[in-house]
């Protein structure tokens, strides 16, 4: 089993849910899919973003986002670094992810290549309407839902369980309850582990 914490505002996140997915296929996982929001993790265990962002290193962030060119081209993904409304909140769509349940990784794809393809601004509920005409979900009934207040605790309840199993970013994902990794190139490590906890089932 896999567990996939995360959050539709980062980049990496979306090389990450893109990149897993035949990974689990092919060696038979289940992925749970753990919808958090990443800035309540910032503000709580990992405010060095912040200043990250504010006064960033000139010769680590060039290479970052040659980094990010070279993994996108890699998964055959539009990526656009920074889009022109970043960071965004993307409240809402956690919250949507949630309310879908089991049917949210097609809106979670949408939203993805919405925001860091198309650079819409994903907090705008005008793009949100958008989004779920385009898969399929109905507005209306969407808008109501990510209202609800116990969608908007579940949101709070998952972001608060990353933390609190070491978790201090997105994505953060786990095989198993207590082996983490962190981001999208630990794939590699997380399949070694998914074929070490198959051969030990065998």
């Amino acid at each position: 089993m896999i567990e996939f914490f995360f959050d539709c505002s980062s980049p990496w996140t979306y090389l990450a849910f893109h990149n897993i997915q035949p990974l689990a296929k092919e060696l038979g996982a289940e992925i749970i899919w753990r919808p958090i929001l990443v800035g309540g993790i910032f503000n709580t265990v990992n405010p060095s973003v912040y200043a990250q962002r504010e006064t960033p290193v000139p010769l680590k962030a060039r290479y970052m986002k040659k980094d990010l060119a070279d993994w996108s081209r890699s998964a055959g993904l539009a990526i656009k670094m920074p889009p022109t409304v970043f960071p965004v909140n993307s409240v809402k769509v956690m919250r949507g992810c949630i309310w879908l349940g089991k049917d949210m990784v097609p809106f979670a794809t949408a939203v993805f290549e919405t925001y860091w393809g198309g650079d819409k601004d994903i907090s705008q509920d005008a793009v949100l309407a958008e989004i779920c005409r385009k898969v399929g979900v109905d507005e209306q009934k969407f808008f109501a839902g990510i209202s609800e207040q116990a969608i908007k605790g579940q949101l709070k309840a998952n972001t608060e369980e990353v933390v609190a199993r070491g978790g201090f970013g997105s994505p953060t994902i786990f095989v198993g309850k207590t082996d983490m990794y962190f981001g999208n190139d630990r794939l590699p490590l997380i399949r070694e582990a998914l074929e070490r906890s198959k051969a030990s089932a065998a």
